[in-house]
């Protein structure tokens, strides 16, 4: 009997090279918030993926949405990565247990990833930016990006490029 008549593929299931069966599940996955200035500020060169340690009424307002980057970012010391100045709005239902907004939240990295952002910040002109929010599997993640700051010239040749696709658009669609 073939792998067909078997119905492996109807359950997810895929066969690697190896013989050996694996589940292939689908992530869901969904944006809560971005930092939409970080691509325009910086240069974004590596991204990270990195799990937040979250209170109770913290992760309850993510999945609302109450969450801002706006004048977040990342510093590690200690051998620790920490997300400071995110704004997280309290969960109006926790009353008294609530969180403080804007406290530090620790990132969960390996060491090696904690490590490589360290000495990736030790040089002149880098740091590490939050880019975006989401929850993957119900789980909140954060996706952050060594990046290197924009000169004002360099801003202005975005916005020039950006104006001219848009114009380029603009001609295409009459």
């Amino acid at each position: 009997m073939g792998l067909k008549e078997q119905g492996w593929w109807r359950l997810g299931w895929r066969r690697p090279e190896s013989g050996k069966r694996q589940y292939n599940r689908k992530v869901n996955t969904k944006v809560v918030a971005t930092n939409r200035k970080a691509g325009f500020e910086y240069f974004l060169l590596e991204r990270f993926e990195a799990g937040l340690a979250l209170q109770g009424s913290e992760i309850k307002s993510i999945r609302a949405g109450q969450i801002s980057l706006a004048e977040a970012y990342v510093r590690v010391e200690e051998g620790q990565a920490w997300l400071v100045e995110a704004h997280i709005a309290p969960y109006i239902q926790a009353n008294r247990f609530n969180h403080d907004p804007k406290r530090p939240r620790r990132l969960l990295l390996h060491d090696r990833e904690i490590r490589e952002l360290w000495d990736a910040i030790r040089q002149k002109g880098m740091t590490i930016v939050p880019l975006r929010v989401y929850l993957k599997d119900g789980r909140a993640k954060l996706e952050i990006a060594i990046a290197k700051g924009k000169k004002l010239h360099d801003k202005r040749q975005a916005i020039a490029k950006r104006d001219a696709e848009r114009e380029m658009k603009r001609q295409d669609s009459r």
